[in-house]
């Protein structure tokens, strides 16, 4: 193929060959996304209906359940559709708009996890000035920054990606259409360049938000060790830990599949690695906040019992 004009659908990696297990894999990412979707459905219901929620933790935990939500409905249903009815393919424009969307919700949702660090950062270490700090016009203007930020990043690198000339077939190594692997089938060695100056750049940025991360946590562990009641102790780690497993799962999961050995590359387990980063995080991280936070546990509560 000479150039990207004449790819009109790219061809996904299947999950199976066999029949039973294409089924398997379509009911399976069913089950998956229907609990994700009820999940952050009943998160996003409780922080809008419980007036004990309309706290700043409770608002960027909104935000986080729409990224969750959006993550899922980018990349699971057309892995269904392919499972269900036996093909591989995805059309030009839907490729474009799955890179676009999927960075534009992943990107946004470390930002918000990082924001979110602040808020414990300040509940904790800062108390007597986190009305001041964290006011309702300075959340609002962080998880606008976020979502922003998070566009940006997707619009200027979906834009150069879909720019390139494609030479090398139109096959992706991927259940879903992701730059890495679109990359391999560029021609363009100045437009090649160009979007790894841009994923560096990117990377910069990520790196930048995780030393946040990391350096927040070490003077929240400090401030909650030095608190002398072991419930205060408690109340501050039941604050912190849902945050910080979901900031671990998601990073994990992500380094684990970009950063391992080449001797542990094989397709199965690239396949398993992409499903640990691009689908499993957003459906977990609404049980880890629900299962530790007592407040949201209470409005669910109230909900159910009307």
């Amino acid at each position: 193929m000479s150039n990207s004009s004449s790819v009109s659908q790219f061809l996904l990696l299947a999950f199976a060959d066999r029949r039973e297990l294409q089924l398997l894999h379509f009911w399976l990412f069913l089950a998956i996304s229907l609990a994700a979707l009820l999940a952050n459905s009943l998160i996003l219901s409780a922080v809008a209906c419980d007036h004990h929620l309309h706290t700043p933790m409770g608002f960027f935990l909104l935000n986080l359940s729409l990224t969750d939500l959006g993550c899922i409905c980018t990349t699971v249903p057309k892995a269904m559709h392919n499972s269900l009815w036996g093909t591989r393919t995805i059309s030009y424009q839907g490729c474009a708009a799955q890179v676009f969307l999927l960075i534009f919700f992943f990107r946004t949702e470390f930002y918000l996890l990082t924001v979110m660090c602040y808020d414990r950062y300040v509940a904790i270490c800062k108390p007597l000035h986190y009305g001041t700090l964290l006011g309702s016009r300075a959340c609002a203007h962080m998880a606008a920054a976020a979502w922003a930020t998070g566009f940006l990043n997707a619009l200027l690198h979906t834009a150069n990606t879909f720019s390139l000339p494609l030479c090398q077939g139109n096959a992706l190594e991927q259940f879903f259409c992701e730059i890495p692997h679109i990359l391999k089938l560029s021609c363009s060695h100045s437009g090649y360049l160009r979007e790894i100056g841009l994923l560096m750049v990117s990377a910069c940025l990520v790196v930048g938000c995780f030393i946040f991360i990391v350096f927040s946590y070490v003077q929240i562990f400090r401030a909650v060790l030095r608190i002398p009641s072991q419930q205060g102790r408690h109340k501050a780690f039941s604050m912190c830990l849902p945050h910080l497993a979901v900031v671990s799962l998601f990073v994990s999961t992500v380094v684990f599949s970009y950063l391992k050995p080449p001797s542990l590359s094989s397709p199965s387990l690239d396949l398993v690695a992409s499903v640990l980063y691009s689908v499993v995080p957003p459906a977990l991280n609404p049980f880890i906040y629900s299962l530790r936070n007592q407040q949201i546990k209470d409005a669910l509560r109230k909900m159910m019992t009307g």
